[in-house]
């Protein structure tokens, strides 16, 4: 057999078998947010890579892999190399073969969490590799100029609080926090903001918001500057979504009763869900 190819899954107990025989890649990340792919070694002497297909327009990172020592073969992702938003699959391939896909071995992502970023490259770019659903390794990029960084969620009161960081820019006279309806184009309520540094604070009253789903922003410059997503990427996880859960608060507004409550989109971003109680 060549080196890394797996035989092609059939159905029902051939599936799991070919499943089971897909090469792993171990993977660790670095302080910096590069990751190191480790991929067992069977043997082959031509030239290999760990390819890296966009699932959305097909681009394609191509990583040397290299004898390590201890029966595998490895390939560096530094943050310095360029790897647009999105989910990009992996895989390995053997010069002239098929790319054969990968699955998840041990991931070390330690040093994801509680990353603080310099910031310094006027962008954020994170990575973190994860087991798709039919348990294949996919890793989930984001490239963000600039950010902004939710921190902490207090829901008090009928509001929400949101401590965070904004990277990659600065805060000036007549920033502003702005939560836009998804159903309602050009819909735009105002939260209260406050900055110290790149920190800041902004708090959203509830009773502010109709029914509906809305996302938050910031300007940083002011109503006219440059707006910058909130969301959450500077740890370990990469679907936010069915992990950070929130609880519900009810509001009275205009003789409206109504719930609301904080969520992560699928990309990560943070958004507030209000419907009738």
């Amino acid at each position: 057999m060549t080196p890394l190819a797996v035989p092609a899954p059939t159905s029902g107990s051939d599936d799991r078998t070919a499943a089971a025989a897909a090469p792993r890649a171990d993977c660790i990340a670095d302080s910096a947010g590069g990751l190191t792919f480790d991929v067992l070694d069977h043997g082959a002497h031509d030239p290999a890579h760990l390819v890296l297909i966009d699932r959305a327009g097909g681009e394609e990172v191509r990583l040397p892999l290299a004898p390590a020592g201890g029966g595998r073969l490895r390939a560096s992702l530094p943050i310095g190399v360029g790897l647009p938003e999105g989910r990009w699959d992996a895989y390995a391939q053997v010069a002239g073969e098929q790319p054969v896909r990968l699955m998840p071995g041990v991931n070390d992502l330690r040093s994801l969490v509680d990353r603080a970023p310099s910031g310094s490259r006027g962008h954020v770019a994170v990575r973190i590799p994860y087991a798709t659903k039919h348990g294949n390794l996919t890793v989930r990029s984001w490239l963000r100029t600039p950010h902004a960084e939710a921190g902490e969620l207090l829901i008090a009161d009928g509001a929400l609080t949101v401590h965070g960081r904004l990277y990659g820019t600065a805060f000036a006279a007549g920033a502003r926090a702005e939560l836009r309806s998804r159903e309602a184009a050009g819909q735009v309520r105002t939260g209260e903001l406050s900055a110290d540094g790149g920190a800041f604070t902004l708090r959203i009253g509830y009773a502010d918001l109709d029914a509906g789903r809305w996302d938050v922003w910031l300007r940083p410059a002011g109503p006219e500057g440059s707006e910058v997503r909130v969301a959450r990427l500077l740890d370990d996880v990469a679907d936010k979504k069915p992990i950070f859960t929130y609880p519900a608060a009810r509001v009275s507004a205009a003789g409206r009763e109504l719930t609301a409550s904080p969520y992560y989109t699928a990309d990560n971003d943070l958004s507030v869900l209000v419907a009738a109680a």
